[in-house]
């Protein structure tokens, strides 16, 4: 018997699975490649929400918990994928400015927002009122991330490259078995494909679609993000990753024309070079209209639990998540009802 099976490899999974595997538990992992919000994500990394100035909740310890996590990441995969980065916030006014510096005076947003109004002019974009700098920020290579963890869990013989079966899922008494498979626990971490998911399709999982563009743009010549309408990634060898629309009603994970249309204006708003688009990415974000993860154990199943709906931050969740979710399974530590899925459960 092992102690969990996990379904889902994106962010959410990848983050149950190193959890579970640093605390000395056994592990398979399904995963047929069908969902691929992770796979295009930019893989940012921010603890403040910059249309508003505001601070994403209990960002101090999820940004904490966040590094050591990649550290043993990266030592168990042998390479680097976090990679630190600042984010420029460009203000479009004087207006803006004032409302980030009286942000940076907040106590706790202080440790995020530099109160230096950064001048510095980067070629093809202009910014005549400045640029905000945010602080303990950066990217996590996901698509490389996703890649390396599948081939590290397949040559460990805790991969399995198929579609999960939901009816062949049975319990038993003291867990569940999944064909030749017995676990004390498994855990639903499909993102979008929650939806096909009869123990939990019930969560009002929304999803919202993004797009994004790889751009090869050799005048725009930077070494930071930049926040504007877009926000704008330098891989490199004059490559940047730009984007993200957002969409509410399309949930096909398909490039769409209007989502090309949507980043090209935006991009033009933005940067004033030539550019050639290199690649047209799209993806469902498993998001949730009260912007709150879907975490916690089936009410009528004690070994089904479920880690879902990080939505567009699941760089920084992810880890923090999994670690709840495993805790509350493994040593009932409960769960902040903000998370819990039993704040879903209808009254009355």
């Amino acid at each position: 018997m092992i102690d969990y099976i996990i379904v889902g490899s994106g962010l959410a999974g990848i983050s149950f699975a190193e959890v579970a595997l640093q605390n000395n538990r056994s592990i398979v992992v399904f995963d047929n490649n069908s969902q691929n919000s992770s796979k295009i994500a930019a893989g940012l990394y921010n603890p403040v929400i910059l249309k508003r100035f505001s601070e994403v909740a209990q960002a101090k310890e999820h940004l904490l918990l966040m590094n050591d996590f990649f550290i043993a990441l990266e030592k168990r995969l042998n390479n680097r994928l976090d990679v630190k980065m600042p984010i420029l916030r460009k203000f479009f006014s004087i207006e803006e400015q004032n409302n980030w510096f009286t942000a940076s005076d907040k106590p706790n947003l202080a440790p995020f927002l530099s109160t230096n109004l950064i001048s510095k002019k980067f070629e093809s974009i202009d910014s005549p009122f400045g640029y905000g700098e945010v602080l303990q920020t950066g990217y996590l290579d996901s698509a490389s991330l996703l890649i390396q963890y599948k081939s590290y869990l397949l040559k460990n013989e805790m991969f399995i490259d198929e579609a999960f079966d939901y009816s062949l899922l049975q319990e038993e008494s003291n867990g569940i078995r999944y064909k030749d498979i017995q676990a004390k626990h498994i855990v639903f971490a499909e993102g979008f494909g929650m939806h096909a998911n009869p123990y939990f399709k019930h969560l009002p999982l929304d999803g919202t679609k993004g797009e994004l563009f790889v751009i090869k743009a050799p005048k725009l010549k930077l070494d930071v993000i930049v926040n504007a309408s877009v926000f704008i990634l330098p891989l490199g060898n004059d490559l940047f990753k730009i984007g993200a629309t957002y969409d509410w009603n399309d949930k096909t994970d398909l490039p769409s024309e209007a989502g090309k249309s949507e980043l090209i204006e935006k991009i033009k708003e933005v940067i004033n070079c030539d550019f050639e688009i290199v690649s047209h990415l799209a993806g469902v974000r498993p998001t949730v209209k009260d912007r709150r993860p879907l975490i916690g154990t089936h009410p009528n199943h004690n070994s089904i639990h479920i880690l879902n709906g990080l939505g567009t931050r699941g760089v920084m969740l992810g880890p923090a998540m999994a670690k709840a979710l495993f805790e509350n399974i493994e040593y009932q530590k409960p769960l902040d009802k903000e998370i819990d899925i039993k704040r879903l459960v209808k009254k009355g």
